[in-house]
């Protein structure tokens, strides 16, 4: 994990990787968690037995927004932000979901600096490039640039 003390030691780390997170895995509970939180009860995602018998991928996937979810975890997980008064979710400029998550699947993030802006007095907004990645496969299963306003 990376520690920064201040908008001006993040700034510094613009363009590189923060790091690669372990492994989480996505089993049905969770998905079926989401479901519930989200009112997004799609067969496809929590119903094992059809998705067995009808599904393309044999399984239940999770939900793309699932995937998203899990974002500011891969973040956090790479990066202190000594001194930090607060954090705010900006919001997001580019998300992709290239390839689905099938129940029981692990993934981690892969998180670099891609832009900061400074924010006066002590702030910088900054935007997380963020792949998520899905043990065994080429294609990651999602592809997030989050913006992040953070205040010292």
């Amino acid at each position: 994990m990376q520690a920064f003390d201040g908008p001006e030691a993040l700034a510094a780390a613009l363009g590189q990787e923060l790091g690669v997170g372990g492994w989480i895995t996505v089993d049905q509970a969770m998905i079926d968690r989401f479901a519930e939180a989200t009112g997004d009860r799609q067969w496809i995602h929590v119903d094992p037995e059809r998705a067995a018998r009808e599904s393309p991928y044999g399984t239940t996937v999770a939900h793309g927004y699932l995937t998203l979810s899990l974002v500011p975890q891969f973040i956090a997980e790479l990066r202190r932000l000594d001194g930090l008064r607060l954090s705010l979710n900006y919001g997001l400029d580019r998300v992709r979901f290239p390839a689905p998550v099938l129940a029981g699947a692990r993934l981690r993030g892969r998180v670099r600096l891609a832009a900061a802006t400074p924010v006066p007095p002590r702030g910088l907004r900054v935007t997380y490039g963020v792949t998520v990645e899905i043990e065994g496969q080429e294609r990651p299963a999602c592809l997030a640039d989050a913006v992040v306003l953070h205040h010292w």
